[in-house]
């Protein structure tokens, strides 16, 4: 930054800068007719200052690894970022903010990950960045550990993220600054833009709380700007803020909504409309702004957000530099750290997954997973996780890997623990009972960079984290989620535990790829699956009672859980009169009415279908290769919902599924009562062959029911 101008022009050059991001904001959503111009007229200083004086950043470079990072929480203000990435030099020119909010520009209505130049997240959903930068946060805190060495600081930056009232009201920010302040993540800094104005009304009516103390409660440092213009009051909490690195920072700045705005500052009137064409006049009249052009950037202030340009790439080359002696000295660990921020696998990783040999008496496929995390948890070194207080039921602790904690962490009672605490290198996350702040933690990780995270609850409370679960997907983040405990076979937890609808929901998110393994061998492949998979977010949906660990010799490999499905079991010498399908801990339901049924002279082919999606993906030769159209007599047998799956069983096909909740009784006995059973099983079989199935409906369902059971 220049520091020659003397205080008088300074402080009229960073007004200047102020009323440019202000302006182009008003403009751009002026001009969309569509738009939050409320927060980024409110909030231009403090964004102006952290990205002058602050923020580490290189606009030509923006996915320099050691880059601090920077998220809008509040995302309705994205022209405000959008500003910001024009401005200090991104690959975004002002065409693309004449086209905010339209077809096919780089400025979409809330920020997107992989659409516009330098920006990290996708937000919007009020709370969820706020997650997010929690995220980040414990990579970045987990990477200094686990690669920084004395003289060598390559893993070093903060995380920044600007918060409104509404982030701060949601219960996934209020989930995620609890885990924050409990690991004391000292480089994660929010800004509170405090306008105490809601879309709707006055935070008066519905948000009086003392937020500076719930956060002084949860371990934050709390800092108070009293009026949001004030730069050098704003100078001094960023500096106070950062310097504490024993605490995050919560820099609560007393804001205007639609600061300027003669009509609309401080009214909700400011936050989710376009000012108005008069309005827009008189605001630019009150603060000294031309009237036209529209888009106006003054060439000294954009000369002053464009020293960003040569500032960053200096940090970068001397990180570069720094990476070269760090190679020299720690030639191994240096190895490493390239490969994770590249995100690669290394070599020879899948020789780490076990094989599993037949057993009548199987093993959960939950049990499976632990086996194959912990034999990938000895290859893989970017894989961090674990499970919102449930380690001991989802069974994914990495043993030796220790827990990530605060270097002074004292463990009190440690019963339930995976292997001592290895303070920020500790590769064992405990969320805590937080569902939702876990998805959100799990997705700024990702988007952070070099860790391949993942989480664990019970299938049912998938529902708690969905929202961030559904932004893994629409920002193409590679997380995986283990969701155990997965039918009503969980038995006596009953139906509040035992998910129904959970597998159709999560079907139905775009980009999101499910897998529901049948066996132990089927689970190994699911995991080979999901660390294989780019760009997408993966759901492993498990069991928690025991299924047989099937014969592959006999029955062929479980390569096919690749393509997401394939032939398990072919019709002995002829050609299928009938189709079983199945998914997870029915497949072996399957297998057993296969045997009964060829016993009884019908030809039957068994598929296994553990994803969905991943089977849609294959080119339509094997789909029909697998699923051959003429054979239409198909039986696809999930405890789950019915929903979609007629895509499968065709109108002449049926369903054994569960279209109602479930029941508390032991696992065995619950399935029995709602229809899966062989019996049951070879009865619709039966029905489909002969052309009259013994129910009704198109296509048809076996709806089985805690209401009505199936007889």
């Amino acid at each position: 930054m220049n520091t020659d101008l003397d205080p008088a022009r300074a402080a009229n050059l960073d007004q200047l800068c102020i009323n440019t991001l202000r302006f182009l904001a008003v403009d751009a959503i002026q001009e969309a007719n569509s738009g939050h111009p409320g927060m980024p007229m409110g909030a231009a200083p403090m964004a102006y200052l952290l990205w002058t004086r602050f923020l580490r950043h290189n606009p030509a470079s923006p996915q320099w690894f050691d880059r601090d990072r920077f998220v809008l929480s509040a995302g309705h203000g994205s022209m405000l970022l959008y500003s910001l990435l024009h401005l200090t030099g991104y690959d975004l020119p002002l065409s693309e903010l004449k086209r905010f909010r339209q077809w096919g520009s780089l400025t979409p209505g809330h920020p997107e990950r992989g659409v516009t130049p330098g920006v990290e997240l996708t937000t919007g959903p009020l709370g969820q960045g706020f997650g997010n930068a929690v995220g980040m946060a414990i990579a970045e805190s987990h990477l200094a550990a686990r690669y920084n060495r004395p003289g060598f600081e390559l893993v070093d930056h903060f995380t920044y993220v600007l918060a409104g009232d509404g982030d701060l009201m949601e219960g996934v920010a209020a989930e995620a600054a609890s885990l924050a302040g409990h690991l004391r993540l000292g480089k994660l800094i929010c800004l509170y833009d405090d306008n105490r104005i809601t879309l709707a009304a006055s935070t008066d009516l519905s948000f009086t709380e003392d937020r500076g103390a719930r956060f002084r409660a949860c371990g934050w440092q709390v800092l108070e700007v009293s009026d949001g213009n004030d730069l050098e009051a704003l100078g001094r909490a960023l500096e106070e803020a950062r310097g504490d690195k024993e605490r995050p920072s919560l820099v609560m700045v007393r804001t205007r909504i639609g600061f300027g705005s003669p009509q609309k500052q401080d009214s909700f009137e400011a936050h989710g409309a376009p000012l108005g064409v008069e309005e827009v006049r008189r605001t630019k009249d009150a603060l000294g702004w031309p009237q036209e052009p529209r888009f106006h950037v003054p060439p000294e202030a954009l000369a002053r957000f464009r020293e960003a340009v040569e500032a960053g790439a200096a940090k970068e080359r001397a990180w570069e530099s720094l990476m070269a002696g760090y190679a020299r000295e720690y030639p191994a660990e240096s190895a490493e750290l390239k490969l994770v921020l590249a995100g690669e696998l290394p070599q020879g990783w899948q020789e780490a997954l076990p094989v599993f040999p037949a057993d009548a008496k199987g093993m959960a496929t939950r049990a499976a997973s632990a086996k194959v995390l912990n034999a990938l948890a000895q290859r893989v070194p970017q894989l961090i996780g674990g499970s919102a207080d449930l380690n001991p039921s989802t069974l994914t602790a990495l043993a030796g890997r220790g827990d990530f904690q605060s270097e002074d962490f004292e463990p009190g009672d440690r019963q339930g623990a995976v292997g001592g605490t290895w303070g920020r290198a500790g590769a064992n996350l405990h969320f805590g009972v937080r569902e939702h702040a876990m998805g959100a933690i799990l997705n700024g990780m990702a988007a952070h960079g070099g860790t391949l995270p993942f989480g664990a609850t019970f299938l049912t409370f998938s529902d708690y984290l969905r929202p961030a679960l559904r932004l893994a997907a629409l920002s193409r983040l590679k997380v995986i989620h283990i969701f155990t405990h997965d039918s009503i076979a969980l038995g006596e937890d009953g139906p509040t535990h035992q998910p129904v609808e959970q597998l159709a929901s999560l079907r139905a998110i775009p980009n999101l790829v499910l897998l529901r393994p049948g066996d132990a061998n089927e689970c190994a492949a699911a995991w080979r699956a999901a660390l294989q998979i780019e760009g997408r977010p993966v759901a492993l949906v498990l069991s928690r009672q025991a299924v047989p660990t099937l014969d592959r010799e006999a029955l062929g490999g479980a390569a096919g859980v690749l393509r997401g499905g394939y032939v398990l079991a072919e019709a002995r010498g002829v050609a299928p009169r009938l189709i079983l399908i199945a998914t997870g801990s029915e497949l072996s339901l399957a297998l057993a009415a296969r045997t009964a049924l060829e016993e009884g002279g019908i030809p039957v082919r068994v598929v296994s279908l553990p994803s969905w999606e991943l089977f849609d993906e294959q080119p339509e030769e094997y789909r029909d290769l697998v699923l051959p159209p003429q054979v239409t007599a198909r039986l696809a047998i999930e405890a789950g919902s019915s929903q979609g799956w007629h895509r499968y069983v065709g109108s002449g096909g049926g369903v054994l599924s569960v279209d109602g909740f479930g029941a508390s009784a032991p696992g065995d006995v619950v399935l029995k009562e709602y229809g899966f059973t062989v019996d049951r099983v070879c009865d619709l079989a039966l029905g489909l062959v002969q052309g009259a199935a013994p129910w009704g409906g198109a296509p048809q369902q076996e709806r089985s029911g805690r209401s009505s059971p199936p007889s």
